[in-house]
C-alpha cells in the first residue's frame, strides 16, 4: 500500500509539472539580434539569448551596449529594444479563438523600445495591452509607437552637449496611445510626440521630434516600420495561460 501511495504521489507531481510547463510555454521568439542579448528568468537565473531563442512570461530581457534585439510574439506583434535597454514581460495571454482573454502587460525598466502591436492590441478588451513606465502607464490599441526612458539614463540632446530633460518620451507612428498617471490621461495620435516628467505631472505634447536616436541595422527596418506583415497574426498557435 505504501508503495502504491508513493507511486500515486509521483504521478500527481509529474502531472502538475506538465501543467506548469504548459503554462510557461514560449510566448515569442528573438526574431532579430545584433549584439548581445540576455534574459533574467523569473527564478533569478540569467542566460544569453540568440536568434530564435524563446521568450516566456516573467522574463526580463536586456540588451547590452551597441545591441539591438527584436522579439516577435505569438499574436504577431513585435518589440525592438534599443542598446542598454531592459523590458519585463509580466503577462501575455493569446488564443486565436478567445479574444476576450487577451492580455499583454509589460514594463520598460530602462532604455527605449519601438513596438508594433499584434492582435492583442487590436481586438477584445481595449485595456488588454499596456506598458508600464517610470512616469505613466501607456495604453495602446492597434498602433506603432516608441517609448524612451530618459530618467534612469540621460539621453543626449541632438546637436548639443546637453541632455534632454529627464522624462519618459513617447512617439506614435500609427494609431493611438494613452498615457495615464496620477495627473490624468492624455491621448497621442500618429505623428505626435510627448513627454511625461513624473507620475504626478500630466503628459504633455512636444512641438517637435525630440530627436532620440534609433538606428538599428538595416535588416530591422522593414519589419519595424511595416505593420501589415508583422500584425497578420497568421499561423500562430502558441497559447499561454497563467
Amino acid at each position: 500500500m505504501q508503495v502504491y501511495r508513493s507511486s500515486l504521489k509521483c504521478l500527481v507531481f509529474a502531472g502538475l509539472s506538465l501543467i506548469s510547463a504548459g503554462a510557461w510555454a514560449n510566448i515569442g521568439t528573438v526574431s532579430q539580434l545584433s549584439g548581445t542579448l540576455s534574459v533574467q528568468k523569473a527564478d533569478g537565473s540569467v542566460r544569453i539569448l540568440s536568434q530564435k531563442s524563446e521568450v516566456l512570461s516573467g522574463d526580463t530581457i536586456n540588451t547590452q551596449k551597441d545591441s539591438y534585439a527584436q522579439i516577435k510574439f505569438s499574436d504577431g506583434g513585435t518589440i525592438t529594444l534599443k542598446p542598454n535597454s531592459s523590458v519585463k514581460i509580466q503577462q501575455f495571454r493569446f488564443k486565436q479563438e478567445e479574444p476576450e482573454k487577451d492580455s499583454f502587460i509589460f514594463g520598460l525598466v530602462k532604455g527605449g523600445l519601438r513596438a508594433v502591436t499584434g492582435l492583442v492590441g487590436k481586438r477584445g478588451d481595449q485595456d488588454a495591452y499596456s506598458l508600464g513606465t517610470a512616469t505613466a502607464t501607456i495604453g495602446i490599441r492597434g498602433t506603432s509607437y516608441g517609448v524612451d526612458d530618459c530618467l534612469s539614463t540621460p539621453c543626449p540632446k541632438p546637436g548639443s552637449s546637453d541632455n534632454l530633460e529627464a522624462s519618459v518620451y513617447v512617439s506614435v507612428t500609427d494609431g493611438e496611445i494613452v498615457a495615464t498617471n496620477n495627473a490624468g490621461s492624455q491621448s497621442f495620435l500618429a505623428g505626435q510626440f510627448g513627454a511625461i516628467s513624473d507620475r504626478n505631472s500630466r503628459a504633455r505634447f512636444l512641438s517637435t521630434d525630440p530627436g532620440l536616436q534609433f538606428t538599428p541595422p538595416a535588416t530591422f527596418i522593414q519589419s519595424i516600420m511595416t505593420g501589415a506583415a508583422v500584425n497578420a497574426g497568421k499561423n500562430q498557435e502558441c497559447v499561454v495561460r497563467r
